[in-house]
C-alpha cells in the first residue's frame, strides 16, 4: 500500500487571489497542487490569517472542484508581523511539534511558493532539521498561461548525499582537506591517515578544544596551523593563529605573555599588555607544551576556555576573547594529573578531541613519501632539482627504516638530513657515498640517545649494588642496568624516566603504569629510585 501524500503550505495571499470567475484563468499555486494529473494530493494543511478567511474557503472549495479526492484542512495562524523571523518561527515550531506526523503512511512535502520570505525560510530550516519529516515542494507556473494549466512541480531532497554530484564534490572537498593537513604528503601508514581524517572532520565542525600529545618534532605545531588555515579556508575564523611555546614561559613573565597585565602590576611592568589570549580573539591560541605551565597559570586557563573571560594580572575587571584553543605536549598529562602536576578540570576540558601524533619511527612507511616531499619543496624555494641515484635512495632508505635509525628528533632530523643532502649534492645528484657519509653523521647524532651512560658507568654501578653482586652479572644485563641508571638520573622523577625507558612499550598496553614498571625492574637488582637519586647504595 502506498503512502498518501500531504501538503503542508501558506495560502498564497497574492498569487491564490481572486473571488470572481477570472480566477480560473490565471495560474494559483496552491490550486495547481489539486491539478496535477500524474501526482494526488491526498491532503492539504493550508496556513492562513484570518483575515484571508473568505479566500481560504474559496480555495477549499475550488480545490473540491478540481479533486474531489483531496482533503483541505484548513489551518488559522496568527502572526503579529509575518516578516518577523522570530514571531513566524515561534509559530510554525509550535504548530509543528503539536502535528501528529505519522511518517510510515504518509510522505510530507512542504509548499514554499506562497508565504512571506520569512515563512519560506522557516519552512526551510523546519524541513533540514527534521522538525518536518519531508522533502520541500516548489512549484512554478506554465510557460504559455492558458486556462487550467497547473504548471509544474519540483520536490527538494534537503539529504544532499542522495545527490551523485554533489556528492562527489563533497568527497572531493574532504579529499582535498586532508591532503591540505598533510601538506599534500601521500602518506601511507594507515594508522596515521585514520588520524588525519578524523582531524579534518573536527576541524571544520568543531570549536572545542584540541589536544595534540606526541614526541618533539612530531608535527604537532604544523598541524595545528594547518588546521588553522583550512578553518580560515572556510570563513569559520576571522583573529589569528597565536602560538607559543609554555616551555619558555617562567614566573610572574608566563601569566603576563598570557593573559597580559595592568601598568604596575609587578616589577617591571611599565605599560599595559593585552596578552596572547587577547591577541587569539577569534582565532586559534596554540599552547605547545602546555604541561609546563604552573597550576596558577592553568587555573586561568580553565576560567578562559569555560568562560571566554579573565583577569589579567594587576586588574580587577574582566576582559573577554572568544578563541579556540589547540594545546600541544610530549608528556602524558593522564600521568602529570595523577601526581597532581595538571590540574584534573583543566585536562578534562581540553581532553574531548585528544590525538596522540606517532612518532616518525613508528611510520617506516612514510619515510619515502616525506623524503620526495622535502626534496619537492626545497626545489620550489632553490630553483634547483635534487635525485637520489637509484642505489643512493636504495641505501638511504634501508637505513632509515631500519632500527638503528632512532629519528629521536622525528621530521626535524629528517628535514636537516635531506637538507644535508642536497646542499651537498653534486650536480643534483645525491650519490651513494654523501649517503654513507649522512648515515654515520646520523649514527653520530643518535649516539648519545641510543647510549645514554656516563664514561665511568661501570664503576658507578659498582658502588650502587650491593657486594659482589656485579661480578655474577652477565655482560648484557650490566651494560641494560648502566643505561637504565643513567636514563633515571637524567630524569626528574621516577614516571618521567619510565615514560622515555618505555616510550615505544607504553603505546601497546591498555593499562600504562611506567613508574611500577620501573620501580620493579631496579628492586630486581635491590636498587630503588631513592638510592639512584642520592646516589647511595
Amino acid at each position: 500500500m502506498s503512502k498518501k501524500t500531504v501538503v503542508i503550505g501558506f495560502i498564497g495571499t497574492q498569487l491564490d487571489s481572486g473571488l470572481g470567475a477570472g480566477r480560473w484563468g490565471k495560474w494559483r499555486p496552491t490550486v495547481a497542487l489539486a491539478q496535477q494529473e500524474d501526482r494526488l494530493i491526498d491532503r492539504i494543511e493550508l496556513l492562513y490569517s484570518r483575515r484571508y478567511e473568505t479566500l481560504a474557503c474559496m480555495l477549499e472549495a475550488d480545490i473540491a472542484n478540481v479533486s474531489p479526492e483531496t482533503e483541505v484542512r484548513l489551518v488559522p495562524m496568527e502572526v503579529g508581523n509575518p516578516w518577523d523571523f522570530g514571531e513566524m518561527y515561534a509559530a510554525l515550531y509550535d504548530w509543528v511539534r503539536g502535528y501528529a506526523f505519522d511518517p510510515e503512511n504518509e510522505q510530507y512535502w512542504v509548499h514554499i511558493t506562497t508565504g512571506t520570505h520569512v515563512a519560506q525560510i522557516c519552512m526551510f530550516l523546519l524541513v533540514e532539521s527534521h522538525q518536518i519529516p519531508g522533502l520541500l515542494l516548489q512549484t512554478s507556473p506554465p510557460k504559455r498561461q492558458h486556462e487550467g494549466s497547473p504548471g509544474e512541480m519540483t520536490l527538494i531532497d534537503l539529504d544532499l548525499s542522495r545527490y551523485d554530484v554533489l556528492a562527489r564534490r563533497f568527497h572531493q572537498e574532504k579529499t582535498e582537506a586532508i591532503d591540505f593537513l598533510k601538506s599534500g604528503i601521500a602518506t601511507r601508514n594507515a594508522r596515521f591517515n585514520r588520524l588525519i581524517e578524523e582531524i579534518e572532520r573536527v576541524a571544520v565542525r568543531s570549536q572545542a578544544p584540541v589536544l595534540l600529545t606526541g614526541p618533539t618534532g612530531a608535527g604537532k605545531s604544523h598541524l595545528a596551523r594547518r588546521m588553522y588555515e583550512l578553518k580560515k579556508a572556510r570563513h569559520q575564523l576571522l583573529g589569528e593563529f597565536i602560538e607559543v611555546n609554555c616551555a619558555t614561559l617562567r614566573g610572574d613573565g608566563a601569566a603576563s605573555t598570557l593573559f597580559g597585565h595592568k601598568k604596575g602590576a609587578f616589577t617591571g611592568a611599565a605599560a599595559d599588555r593585552a596578552g596572547l589570549l587577547r591577541a587569539a580573539d577569534k582565532g586559534v591560541l596554540f599552547l605547545d607544551e602546555v604541561g609546563e605551565l604552573g597550576l596558577d597559570e592553568q587555573a586561568m586557563l580553565l576560567k578562559a576556555v569555560e568562560e571566554k573571560r579573565f583577569y589579567p594580572m594587576g586588574s580587577d575587571r574582566e576582559v573577554s576573547s572568544d578563541f579556540q584553543l589547540i594545546a600541544g605536549t610530549h608528556r602524558d598529562l593522564r600521568l602529570d594529573v595523577a601526581q597532581g602536576r595538571f590540574r584534573e578540570d583543566l585536562f578534562a576540558r581540553i581532553n574531548l578531541w585528544s590525538y596522540v601524533l606517532p612518532g616518525l619511527a613508528r611510520r617506516p612507511e612514510d619515510l619515502e613519501p616525506n623524503v620526495q616531499h622535502l626534496l619537492a619543496r626545497m626545489a620550489a624555494e632553490t630553483g634547483s632539482v635534487v635525485r637520489f641515484s637509484a642505489e643512493a635512495k636504495t641505501r638511504y632508505l634501508e637505513f632509515a627504516k631500519s632500527p638503528q635509525a632512532l629519528w629521536s628528533g622525528n621530521f626535524r632530523d629528517l628535514s636537516a638530513s635531506v637538507t644535508r643532502l642536497a646542499t651537498l649534492a653534486d650536480g643534483g645528484r645525491i650519490s651513494l657515498d654523501l649517503v654513507e657519509a649522512e648515515i654515520e653523521r646520523l649514527r653520530w647524532l643518535w649516539q648519545g640517545a641510543d647510549n645514554p651512560q656516563p664514561l665511568d658507568a661501570e664503576a658507578d654501578l659498582g658502588a650502587l649494588l650491593p657486594p659482589d653482586s656485579l661480578g655474577r652479572m652477565d655482560l648484557f644485563d650490566r651494560l641494560q642496568l648502566q643505561a637504565v641508571i643513567a636514563v633515571c638520573r637524567q630524569s626528574g622523577n621516577l614516571s618521567e624516566a619510565g615514560r622515555r625507558l618505555f616510550a615505544h612499550s607504553r603505546t601497546q598496553r591498555t593499562v600504562v603504569n611506567d613508574a611500577d614498571r620501573l620501580r620493579k625492574y631496579l628492586l630486581k637488582h635491590g636498587l630503588s629510585w631513592e638510592a639512584l637519586a642520592a646516589g647511595t647504595p
